[in-house]
């Protein structure tokens, strides 16, 4: 198997990479001439220079393949032009699977995100049928996700073997960005953490999460999606797992939601329109925390021999990776 990866240099797609890498797969690795290589250290593969937003490149560096894992996404709660977050995750996706069917592709993983799913205020766990549009989701990396994941199913109604995956919040090592999930991990290391929110996720390990990746290939059915996930925590749960790992003392003053919306306000004003650098706290985020982000994995274990495993150990290595590679 020839399988084309895209995203292996960031954080999720280089653990799908080398799942893919220890069960004898050979790879071909999507690369910008900007990426940074750092996650492909080690990784026996084949690399091809293109982008989500030139589609010749793709169509080129596809060629030969018979499956591809598009992993590749841009994963930011605030960026400051709109417009570049759809061209890379609406479009790219609209690229990627055209290339792929010129290609003559055997069969698509696509990963999307459990953001496109249905969630509630009461905490009761979304699946893959609760009711959601468009109209639902926050912010601009939701709304493109759901863009995107609507272009992969229907691909896969229209015939292509496209299966989709919906990972919940992956956290481990590696998170070179790092991601919104791995900022919580940083943030709470560098003690930035005074107060918290009632707000909650699901947690997932990412090595999990790429396992999941590989056994929607072998088992997913053409046209269906399905949620890798692992725990339900609230936030006060993992700012305390997270104490207890590290021995570092977690908040105990819980914000309001006015209180934290006002901060939104400012840090995005502040931070994001005069600073030009990306704010720790937008509106967006502060809406998103009013729905507890919990989720149901059970289609995923029915079908594809999914299994939730305990997140500690994952946050735990976490905490080793960023302390180890000069992040604190």
């Amino acid at each position: 198997m020839l399988a084309f990866v895209t995203g292996a240099t960031g954080f999720l797609g280089s653990h799908v990479a080398r799942v893919l890498a220890d069960q004898g797969a050979e790879l071909r690795l999507l690369v910008r001439p900007t990426s940074n290589l750092r996650n492909l250290e080690g990784l026996k593969a084949e690399t091809a220079t293109g982008d989500l937003r030139d589609a010749a490149s793709l169509e080129k560096a596809m060629a030969g393949c018979d499956t591809v894992f598009h992993v590749a996404a841009d994963y930011r709660l605030w960026v400051r032009d709109p417009e570049e977050m759809y061209r890379s995750n609406v479009e790219g996706t609209r690229a990627i699977l055209e290339a792929a069917r010129k290609n003559g592709v055997r069969r698509v993983v696509y990963t999307s995100s459990v953001a496109t799913m249905g969630f509630t205020s009461n905490g009761h766990p979304a699946d893959e049928d609760s009711p959601v549009a468009l109209a639902d989701m926050i912010g601009h990396y939701k709304r493109s996700k759901f863009m995107a994941e609507q272009l992969a199913l229907e691909a896969g109604r229209s015939g292509m073997h496209v299966v989709t995956v919906n990972p919940t919040t992956p956290v481990g090592e590696q998170d070179v960005k790092p991601t919104p999930t791995g900022r919580i991990v940083l943030d709470f290391l560098k003690r930035k953490f005074p107060a918290y929110v009632e707000t909650g996720l699901n947690l997932v390990d990412v090595r999990e999460c790429a396992l999941g990746h590989v056994a929607a290939l072998e088992k997913g059915k053409t046209g269906e999606r399905y949620i890798l996930g692992g725990e339900d925590l609230t936030l006060k749960q993992i700012l305390d797992t997270l104490g207890q790992i590290t021995g570092l003392p977690s908040p105990t003053i819980k914000l309001p939601y006015f209180f934290a919306f006002a901060t939104g306000v400012i840090d995005e004003a502040f931070t994001g329109r005069l600073l030009k650098r990306e704010p720790r706290a937008t509106v967006d985020t502060v809406r998103m925390g009013k729905k507890k982000m919990f989720a149901s994995s059970a289609k995923a274990e029915r079908e594809l021999g999914w299994k939730i495993v305990p997140v500690e150990g994952a946050l735990r290595r976490a905490v080793d990776w960023f302390k180890g590679n000069g992040y604190v």
